[in-house]
Parts: structure tokens; C-alpha cells; sequence
């Protein structure tokens, strides 16, 4: 359409020149020719991408009145683009309401459908202050990992275990220290936790002169009290523990294994 009226506007000026003024007329006629041009140079590409354009599948009245009972599958179709689900949220809603209900801490949604039907949903009203949607298993499990990890360390423990924040993204240093700021957890300090006595588990192994493995089968067994906030995440000892009568348990346990380890004797008998 541009073309063409660029085309239809060379020509009136054309048109309405001075015949006798010939330089005038000939740019002008110039100018005519080259936006003629343009017009057939566009038409021949756009008849060229029609020919390459496969035709669409003529769809009945009776198969377009169907797509109505079928929204989800038209919806969840993966050829389905944004701009196309905007489309159909348009001409089926023609308005929605928000209310909101103190008394039960919650937002009202009135959708007012194009047909005159009416949908009530409910949603959870976020009060001021609450935390954006993080799990309470995940402040829990930050709250012990800050005695022996820094916020790095725990950002990288949380992703290894496929947690992710109430917003749905990955963990990083920044998203734990606000973590922690929101729910007024304390930052990760060497000092504070050798005071406190919390080692993991090599710390805690090389402490009582055994190896990680006797531990850490001691720890799952509940032998000896530990912390283990995350399925893949470390264990926390408290040297306390250690130092009391289950640590020397488990010391001794392992010094005897290693005076009598498990194998044939010079006085057992051969099979053959």
C-alpha cells in the first residue's frame, strides 16, 4: 500500500507540472518510473512467498465451533504463541473483577465470560512482611548450614539438591544473604563456629581419629547425635558430642576393627 501510494503520488506531481518546463518533468517522469518499479519489484515478491506458503486447511463451521470444548488442547499446543493465547483471552474474557477478602486473607477473581458466565477463583493473599513463597524446610535448612558454610557455599549446596527460591529461580549468594536478612539469621563466622564447636564431617572424622566412612554410618545409624539438613549436603557435628561418652564409643569401636580386622586367620581351615 505505501508502494502504490508513492507511486499514485509521482504521478500527480507528474501530472501537474509545466509540460514546457522539460528539466522539471523529466526528474519528475524519472522519479514515476522508479516508484513503479518498486510497486512490481513487491508484488513479484509477495507472489513468490504466497507460491512457498503452504495453504491453510479449510476449516468448517462445525470444526471451528468444536475448538470451544478442546480450549486446553488448542492452548497447550506447542505452535500456540504468545500473541495467539493473548487472542483467545481477549475474545473469551470480557472482564475480571478483583476484590479482596480480609476477613479470610485472601484475593477474589471474578471472570465475566464473553458468553455471561461467571468464574469465582481465590488466591492467598501475601500479608506484609511474609517471605515470598520460600519453603520453611529451606530457612531451616540455611539456619544450620551457616554454622560451618558461608552464603556461596550454601547457594551452590541448595542447587545441588534442585531447590530452588519462591520465585522459582536458582540460588545464588546474593538470594541467601537476602534470605537470611529476611528471616534474621546470622552470617556464616569462622570464629563463632569453632566457638560454638560445629565441624563437618572430615573436621569431625579427623577429631576423633577415625575415617568419614565409620562416621558418617555411625551418624545414619544414630549412634552419635548429628545434623543432616540436606539429602546431598553435608553433616554437622558438635565437638561436645564428640568429646562425650558416644565419641569414645565410637573411637573404640573403630581401634578394635582395626586390631582384629575382619578377614582369615592362620588358624582357620581351608576349604580344600
Amino acid at each position: 500500500m505505501a508502494a502504490r501510494y508513492a507511486a499514485d503520488r509521482a504521478f500527480r506531481q507528474y501530472d501537474a507540472a509545466d509540460p514546457l518546463n522539460r528539466q522539471v518533468t523529466a526528474e519528475l517522469e524519472v522519479r514515476w518510473n522508479r516508484t513503479l518499479e518498486r510497486v512490481v519489484d513487491l508484488e513479484n515478491r509477495i507472489a513468490a512467498h504466497d507460491q512457498t506458503v503452504p495453504q491453510r486447511p479449510s476449516v468448517t463451521p462445525a470444526e471451528f465451533a468444536t475448538l470451544a470444548d478442546d480450549l486446553k488442547t488448542v492452548w497447550e499446543d506447542p505452535s500456540a504463541d504468545g500473541r495467539l493465547k493473548k487472542r483467545i483471552v481477549r475474545t473469551l474474557v470480557q472482564e475480571v473483577v478483583v476484590d479482596v477478602d480480609d476477613d479470610a486473607a485472601e484475593i477474589v477473581l471474578v471472570v465475566h465470560w464473553a458468553g455471561g458466565a461467571h468464574t469465582e477463583l481465590r488466591l492467598p493473599r501475601r500479608r506484609r512482611g511474609q517471605c515470598t513463597g520460600t519453603s520453611t524446610e529451606i530457612v531451616a535448612a540455611v539456619r544450620v548450614l551457616v554454622r560451618i558454610a558461608g552464603d556461596d557455599l550454601i547457594a551452590g549446596l541448595l542447587n545441588r539438591n534442585g531447590l530452588v527460591t519462591g520465585r522459582g529461580n536458582r540460588w545464588t549468594r546474593e538470594r541467601v544473604t537476602a534470605l537470611r536478612s529476611h528471616n534474621k539469621i546470622p552470617v556464616h563466622r569462622p570464629e563463632a563456629a569453632n566457638a560454638d564447636g560445629w565441624m563437618n564431617l572430615t573436621r569431625a572424622a579427623a577429631f576423633l581419629g577415625v575415617s568419614a566412612k565409620t562416621l558418617r554410618l555411625a551418624a545414619e545409624g544414630g549412634e552419635i547425635e548429628a545434623e543432616h539438613p540436606l539429602a546431598d549436603g553435608p553433616w554437622l557435628f558438635r565437638r561436645a558430642i564428640l568429646e562425650g561418652n558416644t565419641g569414645r564409643r565410637i573411637m573404640d569401636q573403630a581401634r578394635q576393627r582395626r586390631r582384629h580386622p575382619a578377614g582369615p586367620t592362620d588358624e582357620q581351615q581351608t576349604l580344600f
